[in-house]
Order: C-alpha cells, then sequence, then structure tokens
C-alpha cells in the first residue's frame, strides 16, 4: 500500500513538473495587416524558426479584416491569453500610436513591413520602403526610356510602407518625363483592386503605365489588362512575388518586380524576440531599424528566384 502511495505521489509530482514546463514555453506572435498570400512566406519563416525554437510558441495570426481596429483588438486578446511579445506590420501607424504604446507598455513590440516609429515600438524588421520604391522607379526609367504617363494602385493609402514606396518611386523619377499622376487605394479590398484597374482603363487612355505597390495590385492589374486586350501595351511595375506576377515578368507582359524577403522576416523576427527575452539586445540598432535588402527581378533572374521561393515554402 505504502509503495502504491509512494508511486501515486511521484506520477502526480512528474504530470506536475511537466504541466509546469509546459506552462513555462513563452508565446511569440506575429500579426499581419491583412490577409494575403504575400504572407505565405512570413509564415514558412515563422515555421522554420519554431523548429529551432522548441522552448517557445510561435503563433501566426491574421487579423478578420484588414484594418487597423480589427489588428489592435487582436493585439489585446494575444496579451490577455499570455503572448510574451509581438512583431505586427501596422495598416495604420498614424491612427495606431495609443494603441500600440498601450501593448508596448505589457510586452515588447516589434513592427515589420510596415513601421510605427512614432509608437514605442522597439525596432522595425522589414524593407527599406523608400529604397523599394526607388527601385520600382529605376524599372520605370528602364521600361520607358521616352517617358509615360503612370498610375499607381495600392492597398492603405495611410500605411508607412505604401507612403514610402510611393514617395521613392517619385524621387527616383524625378526629373525625367515619367509621371506617376496618381496612386488609388483599396483598403486590401481585392474586388475594388480589380475595378480600380478597370476604371483607369475606361476613363485614363492616356495612362501607359500602372504601379501596383501591393503584391496583390499586379495580378489584378494582370487580370484588367488582359481582359482589356492591353497586355504588354501597358509597361507594369510590380511589387513582390505573387506567382502571377512572377509568371508576367517571366513572359515579358512586366517589365519587373521589386520582391522584398518576407521569410526572413518571420525567421529572424522570431529569433530576435527570443533573444530579446533572453535579456540579449544586441541585435537592436540604435536607431531601431533593421533593414532586409529587396530585390528588382527581371527575366533575367526570374527563374532562378522562383527556384528559391519553391525551396522555402516547399514547392
Amino acid at each position: 500500500m505504502k509503495l502504491s502511495r509512494t508511486l501515486t505521489v511521484i506520477g502526480l509530482s512528474a504530470l506536475l513538473a511537466s504541466g509546469a514546463m509546459a506552462q513555462e514555453k513563452q508565446k511569440l506572435a506575429f500579426v499581419v495587416n491583412a490577409a494575403s498570400d504575400f504572407w505565405k512566406l512570413a509564415e514558412a519563416g515563422v515555421a522554420a524558426a519554431q523548429a529551432e525554437l522548441p522552448d517557445y510558441e510561435l503563433q501566426f495570426r491574421y487579423p478578420a479584416q484588414g484594418s487597423a481596429a480589427l489588428q489592435n483588438a487582436l493585439m489585446d486578446d494575444l496579451v490577455a491569453a499570455g503572448t510574451d511579445a509581438i512583431m505586427i506590420s501596422s495598416a495604420d501607424p498614424k491612427n495606431s500610436v495609443d494603441a500600440f504604446n498601450r501593448i508596448a507598455a505589457q510586452v515588447p513590440l516589434f513592427t515589420t513591413d510596415s513601421d510605427a516609429p512614432d509608437s514605442n515600438r522597439i525596432a522595425y524588421l522589414g524593407s527599406s520602403n523608400t529604397l523599394a520604391g526607388i527601385q520600382a522607379g529605376e524599372i520605370a526609367l528602364k521600361a520607358l526610356p521616352n517617358g509615360g504617363k503612370c498610375m499607381g494602385f495600392v492597398g492603405f493609402l495611410g500605411a508607412d510602407n505604401a507612403i514610402e514606396r510611393i514617395a521613392g518611386f517619385r524621387k527616383a523619377v524625378e526629373g525625367s518625363s515619367i509621371e506617376l499622376i496618381d496612386v488609388r487605394g483599396d483598403d486590401v479590398d481585392f474586388a475594388r483592386a480589380r475595378s480600380n484597374v478597370d476604371d483607369v482603363l475606361a476613363s485614363m487612355p492616356e495612362i501607359d503605365c500602372m504601379v501596383g505597390f501591393y503584391s496583390y495590385n499586379p495580378p489584378k492589374i494582370y487580370e484588367a489588362l488582359q481582359a482589356a486586350g492591353r497586355l504588354g501595351k501597358v509597361s507594369v511595375i510590380a511589387f513582390d512575388e505573387d506567382p502571377i506576377t512572377l509568371g508576367a515578368v517571366g513572359q515579358g507582359s512586366f517589365s519587373g518586380t521589386v520582391v522584398q524577403d518576407p521569410y526572413q522576416w518571420g525567421y529572424r523576427g522570431m529569433h530576435l524576440m527570443a533573444k530579446y527575452l533572453q535579456g540579449d539586445k544586441s541585435e537592436i540598432p540604435a536607431d531601431g531599424l533593421i533593414i532586409v535588402p529587396t530585390v528588382i527581378i527581371d527575366q533575367s533572374n526570374v527563374d532562378e528566384f522562383e527556384a528559391v521561393l519553391k525551396k522555402r515554402i516547399g514547392g
């Protein structure tokens, strides 16, 4: 009887110890700005980091819709559930400062993709969106040596990544005969993104260049141009690596695309937050900016780039 009781006590102790160990896992969350295939690479990066960080529980979260209010509510829920650090792509940084500061007062907060520099976030890990915009302008200068009238399309007009990409593009083409007449936003509404392009094709026949500043904008441009019989007749400068975009670059329908590295945002972001929680702040630069370079993809390197993507995302 005594032996049985002893074994029972040992068993309960082991069970409690294993439960305590499970509860000790710190939780890291990567929160995106909207549901889009663009984020699959970041999710793959987080999954790769999870394999190397077994003592942490990594989460990849999409808001119900692409709005700052729902993003902020999601962060509140994560903190309430015991999340220890958060990395987020801000949908509306200017109107989210108070919400971000509230979160940052409770857990370490980092940004990616779209920064919130006026908040108390610890660091930004992502592209230099200004330099990416300049690269897009360089594609336009090469594609339109005699100049042209461009229309831009983007998701969140107020997001830092959009503002900086547009400013970079304008800077690159300044002094040339290329003009970015306007940029139309769609708030990550894919139907609206397509209708924006259709409207321009119908009402502005002088437009001979289109710039898709968010990952899903170039595919919508492709669909609209193809339907209108103008594919290959309008120069298209793209962002990111949607399969339709890369296919259009490969066949010469698009002049080129500026690609980011969201895989590294997910992979490095998780490692960065884990180290920070351990007290290692050596990777946090004085200016709070950790820049992952962007690259121009055209017909000369698109096949090589696609091979890398397939390897990272498992085909």
